[in-house]
C-alpha cells in the first residue's frame, strides 16, 4: 500500500524538475536574444537586391582574396610583449 502512495509523489517530484523556475527571466532572455539578432542584420531584404556590387574590379579583388588566404598559411611574426606594472 505504501508503494501506491509513494508513486504519485515521485511522479510529481520528477515532473516538477522539468518546470522553469523563472518564466519571467526566460522571456526576458528570449527577448534579448531576438533583439541582438535583429540588430546584427543591416538589411533584412538584402537577398532580394539583384544589383551587382560596384567599386572593385575582378583582378584586384582576386589578388586581395589571395593575400587574405596566404595570411593564414604563414601568419605574421609576433613580437614579445613587455608588461610593466607599478606597485
Amino acid at each position: 500500500m505504501k508503494k501506491l502512495t509513494l508513486l504519485p509523489l515521485c511522479t510529481l517530484a520528477l515532473i516538477s524538475g522539468c518546470m522553469s523556475l523563472s518564466p519571467h527571466f526566460d522571456r526576458e532572455v528570449e527577448l534579448a536574444v531576438r533583439t541582438a539578432k535583429a540588430q546584427q542584420i543591416i538589411n533584412p531584404d538584402g537577398s532580394r537586391n539583384t544589383d551587382p556590387v560596384a567599386g572593385i574590379d575582378g583582378k584586384p579583388a582576386d589578388s586581395a582574396i589571395d593575400e587574405y588566404h596566404k595570411s593564414f598559411v604563414t601568419p605574421l611574426p609576433t613580437f614579445p610583449v613587455i608588461n610593466i606594472t607599478g606597485g
